[in-house]
């Protein structure tokens, strides 16, 4: 099981642990604060006061032997971690296990993040129990004739911390009930922005959000949190939740390189990493990053115009688009065999981590892709794949 640990290295005795837990799981003495495990549920509660993160720490351990408080209150840094280590998000909300069930499948279950990622902070706020942030900003990223209203959210959360990483999701929780008057299931939504927030130095973030208004199959259909998200103005509040997502995160070494595969709304992890790397150039940190950005035609694509002025030495953009009058169709797979050698070497490449993020329905192709270069250039996709997993190095997440 998992047992939740205070670092003490880190830790600035400022109790707001021990006041914010509601079961007095926590106590200490005039050396550390710990935890009792036979107390503590992971309700999380202590989580969000605490200004260092010292309180976000855990390690695997057999039920029957887990440290005592007699060894918590005598280290003087954690305990070295004896069994594989993931995320301590508690226990997520049910709807947040499913939808990343499904979104994840394409990778072959649950990944473990790039070896270099920052710490991800997860499930900060539940639906029982979300925090409020202020619109601050809803801008319209596709053509006003365009069949696709795709948006950029801005939100701001004041006081209130809320940590996030590229590549991770909160949850939106649209009001009102359903037709059988039951409270509406939260939503998830990627971050757009980077870890500094949308604004740096500004508690933000900013999502990228399609209003849904037909299913996958074209029928008429609204989506009820898309089209709240949509129709937010300027000082509205919203309830939040997460953040979510301890995998699909972008490595933090300056060598490493990125191959993100995207198509519409798919586009805001891959927009978070980007700008991430954009505010870091001055320090030429030397990872590459490559694009395949896919679309009906470029006024339906989410970013089209901040893209097409990003510096080639930052980034390789290839865009297809599938609907232009007079012009054959093109999908992302399409320009990923057009660079198959360029690809090829970025797959084979240790320090490269793939990114698909998008409609479910591009994930058949784009491995397809993979398949026919890898074979073009003397390797086999199927035995390249488990090396790629088990280096942490490809990440799917797609709906």
């Amino acid at each position: 099981m998992r047992q939740h640990l205070i670092d003490p290295e880190i830790c600035i005795r400022c109790n707001t642990c021990e006041e914010s837990c509601p079961i007095d799981a926590i106590s200490h003495d005039g050396r550390n604060y710990v935890v009792k495990f036979e107390v503590c549920n992971w309700c999380n509660d202590c989580l969000s006061p605490c200004p260092t993160g010292a309180i976000d720490n855990y390690r695997i351990v057999a039920t029957n032997t887990p440290y005592t408080l007699e060894e918590q209150y005598s280290w003087n840094d954690l305990p070295a971690p004896t069994e594989p280590q993931t995320a301590s998000p508690g226990v997520l909300p049910e709807e947040v296990a499913r939808i990343t069930e499904i979104a994840q499948a394409g990778q072959g279950g649950i990944a473990s993040p790039p070896w270099s990622a920052a710490h991800p902070y997860v499930n900060l706020f539940t639906p029982q129990k979300p925090t409020l942030a202020t619109v601050s900003g809803n801008f319209r990223l596709t053509a006003e004739n365009a069949t696709s209203d795709i948006r950029h959210i801005v939100l701001d959360f004041g006081g209130v911390a809320f940590p996030v990483l590229e590549g991770q999701s909160i949850g939106i929780i649209p009001p009102g009930t359903d037709s059988e008057g039951r409270p509406h299931t939260m939503r998830l939504y990627s971050m757009a922005s980077p870890r500094n927030g949308e604004r740096p130095g500004y508690n933000n973030l900013a999502l990228t959000v399609k209003r849904v208004t037909e299913d996958h199959q074209g029928r008429p259909t609204s989506g009820i949190c898309s089209n709240y998200v949509c129709d937010l103005a300027k000082g509205d509040k919203v309830e939040v939740c997460g953040p979510y997502g301890t995998n699909f995160l972008m490595p933090n070494h300056p060598g490493s390189s990125l191959l993100m595969i995207c198509t519409g709304t798919g586009s805001a992890p891959m927009r978070a990493m980007t700008e991430r790397r954009r505010r870091r150039m001055s320090l030429k940190e030397g990872g590459g990053l490559m694009l395949f950005f896919g679309a009906r035609m470029a006024a339906e694509l989410p970013y089209f115009g901040p893209l097409s002025k990003l510096p080639r030495e930052l980034i390789d953009i290839n865009f297809a688009f599938s609907r232009v009058p007079n012009q054959p169709k093109q999908y992302v797979q399409d320009k990923i065999r057009e660079r198959h050698e360029d690809v090829v070497r970025l797959i084979r490449d240790e320090n490269c981590y793939i990114y698909i993020c998008g409609l479910k329905g591009m994930e058949a192709g784009v491995l397809e892709a993979f398949r026919d270069i890898c074979r073009r250039h003397g390797s086999d996709w199927d035995e390249l794949l488990p090396q790629l997993q088990r280096q942490s190095r490809f990440h799917v997440e797609t709906y």
